[in-house]
């Protein structure tokens, strides 16, 4: 009784979780995630604040600063702008805030990260012409950054969430490989994917939230701590890494600090996807295979 309890909990916060992330643009309706969750509004508050650790206020307004400071590197929208985007009705008012969290105001905060971050190094970007687009297949060339831009159908995936810093993933996979094997869900264009919330240089690490992903048919419904998504859909830039996962960081800082600026593509606000071709067990560090992929307006 007690692990089917905690294992209806877990499925309620996740539907909750996805609504607020999926909404971030438009008020949060509180009495919408209490019914989510089959909570009244009052007890709701305990019940999200128990199992996040944080306010619904207070995680709301973390999820939309850390948006805005991403969009501080990427954009060249406004400050005034992205303060609007992030809920604030002044950009004074966004500043103390963002100061407050970054411990630097908007402005120098976008001057000296894109100075850390950003390579100075040009990358190379190849189109797929529209009759040419294997999905997922991807072709190497030998440039400083191999990026190819592809258009992916939406994909149906099984997910079980971490929270926590992004190495040491290893448990949550364990978790939703053992539940999809006990029902028979593994075949050969089984997919495995981490949905990568949040960026580790912008986010605490006792915050980042993980998906462990993988694909499964229509038929599967989600069940205790493993929900059920869509990903995938539109417009993606894709690069692949050869080698281990430690090298994943500098990737996404040349991916999104070289390659963008250059390609004339805008960021997509979702989430970035990680598509693991082969797995630590069986494979060399070396000779570990990640696509990276990030969604393009």
């Amino acid at each position: 009784m007690r692990e089917s309890t905690e294992s209806s909990y877990q499925e309620r916060i996740l539907k909750v979780l996805r609504h607020i992330q999926d909404n971030l643009d438009r008020e949060i309706n509180v009495e919408e995630l209490a019914r989510l969750a089959c909570f009244s509004s009052a007890h709701f508050h305990r019940f999200f604040k128990g199992m996040l650790g944080e306010s619904l206020g207070e995680h709301v307004r973390r999820l939309r600063l850390e948006r805005s400071a991403l969009m501080l590197l990427v954009s060249e929208q406004s400050v005034t702008r992205i303060a609007l985007d992030a809920g604030y009705e002044t950009p004074e008012a966004y500043s103390r805030s963002f100061r407050r969290m970054f411990g630097a105001p908007p402005s120098e905060y976008r001057r000296d990260s894109r100075k850390r971050l950003y390579p100075e190094s040009p990358s190379g970007v190849h189109y797929l012409p529209d009759g040419d687009r294997p999905g997922l297949n991807i072709r190497t060339r030998s440039l400083p950054m191999n990026v190819e831009i592809v258009t992916m159908p939406p994909r149906r995936v099984a997910y079980m969430r971490r929270v926590g810093p992004y190495f040491g993933v290893e448990k949550v996979w364990e978790a939703l490989c053992g539940w999809a094997g006990a029902k028979g869900l593994f075949g050969p264009d089984t997919l495995f994917l981490g949905v990568c919330h949040d960026d580790p240089q912008i986010t605490a690490p006792e915050k980042i939230r993980y998906d462990a992903c993988l694909t499964v048919p229509d038929h599967v419904e989600a069940e205790g701590p493993v929900g059920i998504q869509e990903v995938f859909g539109g417009d993606w830039a894709v690069s692949r890494l050869v080698g281990p996962y430690e090298g994943l960081q500098d990737l996404y800082n040349r991916f999104v600090g070289g390659w963008l600026p250059q390609s004339g593509r805008e960021l997509r606000e979702s989430a970035s996807i990680e598509v693991y071709r082969n797995t630590p067990g069986d494979t060399p560090p070396e000779e570990l295979i990640t696509d990276v992929f990030i969604a393009l307006k």
